[in-house]
C-alpha cells in the first residue's frame, strides 16, 4: 500500500465507520485492530438505532437525530461498496403506555416532536395494533416513533470492513504501524489510556448482556422498548434482546443469571417469544465516558492524534454523524464537532 494518510485504531463500529468515511473520500487508510473486528461492544446482538425522547432538547440530542436521519444513505453506501448486507431497516419502535399519566406525557412529546423533528419522522400515540409482536398495553395505547431503525451488528461490521477494502483500505489484525494522522477508537481500553495520559478519569466500561432467539416471521416488525429492555426483530429471522447495565462483574464476557432474568422478562412481555429457542448469549464491555456523552476530537496534548470513544449504547446510531464530522476535521480542517463532545 502507498503511504498511509490516516491510521484508525479500533475495529468496532466507530473505527470501521471512520475508516470507511475516510476511504470513501479518497484517503489512504489503515485500520489496526489488536484482536478481532467487533471484539468489544460492537460485537453484540441488539442493533437498536433509537432516538432520544423529543424533550429537553440539547446539541447532543440534535446530533443524534441528524445521524439517525443520515443512516439510510450511510448504510446503503456501505452495502453498495461491499456487496454485503448490513441488516439495516427503518422498522419503527413501539412502547406501551401504562396509565393516563404516561399517555399525557407521550402526547406532550408528540407535540414537541413536530417542532424538534421538523416533520422528518413522527413520535405519536396509536391504538395497540392487532399484531403478534405488539406488546400488551394497560391503556390499549402505544407510542410509535418512525425514526427508530435496526441493523445486525455483526453483519454491519463485516460490510463496513468489506467497504473499506473495496476502496483500497488496509485492515490489520494484530500489531500494526501508525502512519499519518491517527484516530483512536479503542473503546474501554482507549478510555483507560486517556485517563492515564491526562491524570483524570475519562470513563469506564459498563458490562452488558444480550441474547437472541430463533423467531422467524417477524423480520419487518417494529422493535419494542421498555425501560431496560429492547426487543429487536432482525432480517435473518432472529429476535435480539438486551441489555443489562452492570458496573461490577467478575468476568466481562460471561453470561449469567442477569441475562436469564432478562430472557424471562422478554418472554413475559411478548408471548410470541415464550417457546422460541435461544440462539446466542453475549456479554461484553461498552465504553461509557464520564460525561455520558461521546468523546470526539483532538487528543489533548498529542498533535496529530484524535479520539472517537464513549459511544456506550448509541455507537451504531451515531456512527454516520460521528464519522462525517471527525473526518471533516481530520482530513479537511472543518470543525463542526459539538462542544459537549470534545475531550
Amino acid at each position: 500500500m502507498a503511504r498511509v494518510d490516516l491510521t484508525v485504531r479500533g475495529g468496532g463500529v466507530t473505527g470501521l465507520a471512520l475508516a470507511w468515511e475516510a476511504a470513501r473520500r479518497g484517503a489512504r487508510v489503515r485500520l489496526i485492530e489488536r484482536f478481532r473486528l467487533g471484539a468489544g461492544a460492537s460485537g453484540g446482538l441488539v442493533g437498536a438505532l433509537a432516538p432520544h425522547a423529543p424533550e429537553q432538547w440539547t446539541e447532543a440530542k440534535q446530533f443524534q437525530l441528524e445521524s439517525l436521519l443520515a443512516a439510510p444513505a450511510f448504510w446503503a453506501g456501505v452495502e453498495q461498496a461491499s456487496g454485503l448486507p448490513t441488516g439495516f431497516a427503518r422498522t419503527h419502535r413501539w412502547q406501551a403506555l401504562a396509565d393516563a399519566a404516561a399517555v399525557a406525557l407521550a402526547e406532550t412529546r408528540a407535540r414537541a416532536s413536530e417542532t424538534l423533528w421538523r416533520g422528518r419522522a413522527r413520535w405519536h400515540v396509536i391504538p395497540r395494533p392487532d399484531h403478534a409482536f405488539a406488546p400488551v398495553s394497560p391503556t390499549g395505547l402505544l407510542i410509535e416513533d418512525t425514526l427508530t431503525a435496526r441493523l445486525h451488528p455483526r453483519l454491519a461490521l463485516a460490510a463496513l470492513a468489506g467497504a473499506v477494502r473495496a476502496r483500497g483500505g488496509e485492515i490489520v489484525l494484530g500489531d500494526g504501524q501508525d502512519e499519518g494522522r491517527v484516530i483512536h477508537a479503542t473503546g474501554v481500553a482507549g478510555l483507560e489510556a486517556l485517563s492515564r495520559a491526562t491524570g483524570q478519569p475519562a470513563g469506564q466500561g459498563v458490562k452488558g448482556q444480550a441474547a437472541s432467539f430463533h423467531c422467524p416471521g417477524f423480520e419487518t416488525a417494529p422493535q419494542f422498548y421498555a425501560p431496560g429492555l429492547h426487543i429487536v426483530p432482525h432480517a435473518d429471522g432472529s429476535v435480539a434482546i438486551g441489555s443489562t447495565s452492570e458496573t461490577t462483574w467478575t468476568d466481562p464476557e460471561a453470561t449469567d443469571a442477569r441475562l436469564d432474568a432478562l430472557i424471562a422478562r422478554a418472554r413475559a412481555t411478548l408471548p410470541i417469544l415464550a417457546n422460541a429457542p435461544v440462539l446466542h448469549r453475549w456479554a461484553g464491555l461498552r465504553p461509557r465516558a464520564r460525561s455520558r456523552l461521546p468523546l470526539i476530537g483532538p487528543w489533548p496534548d498529542r498533535p496529530g492524534h484524535y479520539l472517537a470513544n464513549g459511544g456506550f449504547k448509541i455507537g451504531f446510531g451515531i456512527a454516520p454523524g460521528l464519522a462525517h464530522c471527525l473526518i471533516d476535521l481530520v482530513l479537511e480542517g472543518r470543525d463542526a464537532i459539538p462542544i459537549p463532545f470534545r475531550p
